[in-house]
């Protein structure tokens, strides 16, 4: 029907069936999302005296980004059969990402295509003192074997889907429909933001460096206020003993 192209692979070295476009991710070169952008929806952006509530609001802008964390404690998971983290350039990209901006990345881990593994790992790590924002990248496909979405999402206490639908939104002019299996997701579980990308580097990149890192301090900070009675990253050495 038309031109028909063949799904994409979670994991680059497993079967190509019915898997997400985005994971084999060659085609998904970086590009240009300035397009209709909507200033508002970017609330890391900075208007000098701009007051999102209008005239006599005590909610400045500034004061909405009072409680976002400076530094990052990132932790990154890969969720593969395959890959090793020697061998792992989608989070390297992530990882790449966060340290880029001055954040840092506290562990690396990797995963395999288990439900009940990646559901512990997710939970561990988001609960982790020195941990506040989690980013998982694989699993997101349609195969039977494609569990990351579902782990993580029944451990979400608050569902995030602006990040899917944003992901989807700029994945489109490079995978055209084959988005439609695309199950990017993100949620917050015990104070911490939580987000699941697909397993290939483009992808890896683009929800990276456009959406994840941009927002994460202030998702951290809004997410975490109540985490433990202090501000999140507060007190917070990024030293963790493995």
């Amino acid at each position: 029907m038309g031109d028909e192209r063949p799904a994409m692979s979670d994991d680059p070295d497993r079967p190509l069936r019915g898997r997400d476009e985005h994971e084999m991710g060659d085609e998904h070169d970086h590009h240009d999302h300035d397009e209709g952008e909507d200033h508002e929806a970017h609330p890391g952006h900075d208007h000098p005296g701009h007051d999102h509530h209008g005239g006599g609001d005590d909610h400045s802008h500034e004061h909405h980004h009072a409680h976002d964390v400076e530094r990052i404690g990132a932790a990154v998971a890969t969720v593969s059969s395959t890959r090793t983290l020697e061998d792992d350039p989608s989070g390297d990209v992530i990882a790449a990402a966060f340290e880029a901006e001055g954040h840092e990345v506290v562990t690396r881990e990797m995963l395999r295509d288990d439900y009940d593994g990646v559901q512990s790992a997710v939970a561990n790590l988001a609960r982790r003192e020195d941990v506040d924002v989690v980013v998982t990248t694989g699993g997101t496909g349609v195969t039977p074997d494609d569990v990351t979405a579902e782990a993580a999402s029944d451990l979400f206490e608050k569902g995030l889907p602006g990040f899917g639908e944003l992901f989807r939104r700029l994945s489109y002019d490079e995978i055209g429909t084959r988005v439609v299996g695309t199950r990017a997701v993100a949620g917050v579980l015990a104070g911490t933001p939580v987000f699941c990308l697909p397993g290939s580097e483009n992808a890896a990149r683009l929800g990276s460096e456009e959406i994840i890192v941009p927002e994460a301090p202030h998702l951290a900070g809004l997410a975490g206020r109540d985490r433990d009675g202090e501000e999140p990253g507060a007190g917070h050495s990024h030293d963790h003993e493995e």
